[in-house]
């Protein structure tokens, strides 16, 4: 497993593929351990690296993530594969906004593509368990989101305004109480609260 996990962060590193950064993965891991966490919805695959992560905690966890990039999706299976955590983890190749599902989650992890995670965020609400959680990634966008008006790029400039209103957006959201964390790339901690 350990190897697994080195190999697969040099690939990203080589590929350029954004995974998680150290202390915000394992923020996560501790926070489903004392949570005890279950079921999680993972919007993002990327190569599987933090489902593996996560799966791995505990045998009792079931994961379903979400990806609609092909290598990305196919290398995600190879190496669930190569650590065998097929039984707990579903990789569905499909856009998020296409997919539909009953099933309700303890956990919600978004880190797919930032200028959807308000949509993303509405789609999956209904999913989640009362006193389930949502965590969002990338919140400080490698520090952009903190300096907005300092950007030359109009691209990079939408991009990160939008991941501020999204920040905006879990402020004001009246049913969720979101805590903001530096870590990482900047963590949001939505908690569902009850009617």
């Amino acid at each position: 497993m350990v190897r697994v996990l080195k190999e697969m962060e040099q690939y990203a590193k080589e590929n350029h593929i954004p995974i998680m950064m150290k202390d915000g993965i394992e923020f996560l891991e501790k926070y489903i351990k004392e949570n005890h966490v279950k079921k999680i919805l993972e919007l993002g695959t990327a190569i599987g690296y933090s489902a593996i992560r996560m799966a791995s905690i505990d045998k009792n966890i079931k994961i379903v993530t979400i990806e609609r990039d092909k290598n990305r999706y196919e290398e995600a299976l190879k190496n669930i594969k190569k650590v065998k955590l097929e039984n707990q983890i579903e990789v569905i190749f499909m856009d998020i906004m296409d997919y539909y599902t009953e099933e309700e989650f303890d956990l919600i992890f978004i880190d797919a593509a930032k200028s959807q995670y308000i949509k993303f965020f509405e789609k999956f609400e209904s999913n989640l368990i009362i006193g389930g959680t949502v965590i969002s990634d990338n919140l400080n966008f490698h520090g952009y989101t903190k300096m907005l008006e300092r950007i030359e790029s109009k691209n990079l400039r939408q991009m990160v305004g939008k991941i501020r209103n999204y920040i905006a957006y879990l402020e004001d959201k009246k049913n969720f109480e979101t805590t903001f964390l530096e870590l990482g790339d900047g963590i949001g901690i939505s908690v569902k609260r009850g009617e």
